[in-house]
């Protein structure tokens, strides 16, 4: 690694921003609430690192799933999977809900008068970290003139990016999750990094997946850029997108499993979570 790109989702190379409230604060605007990556031997600091720079030749590479949250873009380019969506439905965003094979990290929901008429699945990978990256935060904190009060900068302990165990377990949870959603006739979308999905297409057999996308299919990745403003913040922008179906995944893993849940159970978790405040906003 070759140090932090954006912190508490600013980027390093904004002009004028006032970092010693920033890390104080320790906020994600994202959430709209405290960065919940601390430190495991002190809890009380938010280490709020969303992106580090990787490679020989060094690109930003996101290492926290909230980051992919900006502007609400990902659940907006989903829109189109809501195929029984009508005028006059109210959309949610309902995250973490159970179903077998693991949690969904959000759903993209339609209501109406407090109903739930149709939803697509959306989970978040970025790429997992091997070591710490707290050495890095630290090492940027006195190039930013922070005081920080901690030795770790000096540490010789390298990050790096777990690449192949990332898209491995992702692909897994994918396969598993997607029987569910075969089975209830909804789409399961993945949404990542193009980095990320590049060295998926590489290293695993991605060849029969539909591009364009079928939207007919169950299995949908959608992957962005970090796109670099003119005054060196970075906007997610969509890169590319593929599409399959179960057995179209676990040909890119060799494997074979099942996991079913009735209709009604999900949309009875969906139901009792929906609320005003889950009303989906633009930005």
């Amino acid at each position: 690694m070759k140090g932090v790109v954006e912190l508490f989702t600013h980027s390093v190379g904004e002009p004028d921003q006032d970092w010693k409230t920033i890390v104080e604060q320790q906020q994600c605007p994202l959430l709209g609430r405290r960065c919940y990556k601390v430190r495991k031997s002190e809890s009380g600091i938010s280490i709020g690192t969303c992106t580090v720079l990787h490679g020989r030749k060094p690109e930003p590479i996101i290492i926290c799933p909230t980051r992919l949250i900006e502007r609400r873009q990902i659940f907006v380019d989903c829109l189109h999977l809501l195929t029984t969506h009508e005028p006059g439905n109210q959309l949610h965003i309902v995250s973490e809900i159970s179903i077998p094979g693991g949690s969904v990290d959000y759903f993209l929901v339609s209501a109406r008068n407090g109903r739930v008429r149709d939803f697509v699945g959306i989970e978040l990978q970025t790429l997992d970290t091997t070591g710490a990256v707290w050495p890095e935060r630290q090492r940027l904190l006195r190039t930013l003139g922070v005081p920080c009060g901690d030795d770790a900068e000096r540490s010789a302990k390298s990050c790096g990016m777990n690449w192949k165990m990332t898209a491995k377990t992702i692909l897994i949870q994918m396969h598993h999750k997607t029987r569910t959603f075969e089975h209830v006739n909804k789409k399961l979308v993945l949404v990542t990094q193009d980095k990320l999905l590049a060295y998926m297409s590489k290293k695993f057999n991605f060849g029969h997946l539909a591009n364009p996308p079928t939207v007919g299919d169950s299995v949908h990745f959608h992957s962005y850029r970090m796109a670099e403003q003119p005054d060196r913040s970075y906007r997610l922008a969509l890169e590319s997108r593929l599409s399959t179906d179960a057995e179209g995944v676990a040909a890119c893993l060799g494997l074979q499993a099942e996991a079913r849940v009735e209709l009604e159970e999900i949309i009875s978790a969906l139901q009792a979570k929906i609320s005003p405040v889950t009303v989906f906003t633009p930005v």
